[in-house]
């Protein structure tokens, strides 16, 4: 080798680099300014599997996990608001979804109900929370 100095400061940096590109890859999603309650609660709880746009996230992928698709309206239209508290409560276990953790411990029912609307929200044509 002619130059070790180079070589570190290549290895340096390309370690550097990797971190980075890590560092970005798992970093917390966060809900836009002024977002309402159910859409903070969602990006809290619900981001790292159903992803921001709600049709799932390269992190629930990498587990095999494969959340239901919260933009298909016709899907989300048979499932009354009631079953989706229960669901969000409960987790997915006691409906026959087990993949699908509870959130009961953690929301309270006020949270829940906004949890609901902001992801039917996302089934609606404009795509949009709030």
């Amino acid at each position: 080798m002619r130059h070790p100095g180079v070589v570190l400061i290549a290895f340096v940096l390309a370690i550097g680099l990797i971190a980075l590109l890590v560092a970005k890859a798992v970093e917390e999603a966060r809900p836009p300014p002024g977002a309402a309650l159910g859409e903070r609660v969602y990006y809290r709880y619900c981001v790292d599997c159903h992803g921001r746009d709600g049709r799932g996230s390269w992190r629930a992928a990498l587990f095999l996990i494969r959340p239901g698709d919260l933009t298909d309206a016709a899907r989300l239209g048979q499932d009354s608001d009631a079953y989706l508290r229960e669901l969000i409560k409960q987790g997915g276990a006691p409906l026959g979804m087990p993949g699908m953790p509870g959130f009961g411990m953690h929301l309270d029912d006020r949270q829940i109900a906004a949890v609901v609307e902001y992801v039917r929200s996302l089934s609606r044509p404009d795509g949009r929370g709030g």
